[in-house]
């Protein structure tokens, strides 16, 4: 390798039995054959995910997956939306089945009130998955 290779430090890292397996697998099934490669690709990926949370602003999308007939969460997801109205950019709401809407929320804002944002979000009854998909700005 040449001199221009940046140098990394090598470390070790404790998988159980069952993750390694998954990742053989998969490594095998899509031609991959470094674990550190993998690893690493992970901790970027990890840390892009949640470096927004470090940062003053962010901009991305919220997915929200409820069940619409549980309470009046159609409202009170309306209620919250306008309560954050400066965070809202657009959203896209999506029946998944009789049960079931994804609800995708674009966002640009501070941190601190999308976190807020969340955090009623997740306290709804009739929410299955809240899934921030941020950048930091």
């Amino acid at each position: 390798m040449g001199e221009s290779m940046c140098k990394g430090i090598k470390t070790g890292i404790y998988l159980p039995p069952d993750i390694l397996e998954e990742l053989e697998n998969y490594m095998k099934s899509l031609g991959i054959s470094s674990k550190s490669k993998i690893v690493q690709e992970a901790l970027r990926l990890f840390m892009l995910e949640h470096r927004w949370k470090l940062t003053g602003s962010a901009v991305g999308i919220i997915g929200i997956v409820y069940r619409h007939a549980v309470g009046n969460i159609d409202h009170m997801l309306t209620e919250i939306q306008h309560e954050y109205i400066e965070l809202i950019i657009s959203t896209v709401h999506i029946h998944l089945d009789k049960e079931r809407c994804m609800l995708a929320i674009f966002v640009r804002g501070d941190v601190k009130r999308i976190k807020e944002f969340l955090n009623k979000v997740h306290k709804l009854k009739g929410i299955e998955i809240v899934r921030p998909m941020l950048l930091s700005l």
